[in-house]
């Protein structure tokens, strides 16, 4: 996570970004089963947001502001934690919405 979230800080807020992102959560996915539910969950928020957005304007203020909560999602997240502090990531991730 700590890549992609150093990948994820240098890029612009746009929604090419995201879809982006989403690749690169199916390719962590694919390698690392360990991270396989959190990446789905991750991957599913970042598209439920894509799609909102898909073919639609796009306001600066909620591209910025959905950008940035990703950012601090990821940045909060402790993949070495214990069970219990994975389950608290893996259950923010769920109820977390990025632009409302």
């Amino acid at each position: 996570m700590n890549d992609l979230h150093a990948w994820l800080s240098e890029q612009h807020d746009g929604l090419r970004t995201f879809r982006i992102f989403q690749q690169k959560l199916e390719t962590l996915g694919r390698d690392d089963p360990a991270q396989r539910g959190l990446c789905r969950l991750l991957s599913n928020l970042v598209g439920s947001y894509v799609e909102a957005f898909d073919e639609a304007p796009l306001p600066v203020a909620v591209a910025e502001s959905a950008y940035q909560r990703l950012l601090t999602l990821l940045a909060s997240l402790d993949l070495r934690g214990d069970a219990e502090r994975r389950l608290a990531d893996i259950n923010r991730v769920a109820t977390c919405e990025l632009w409302q």
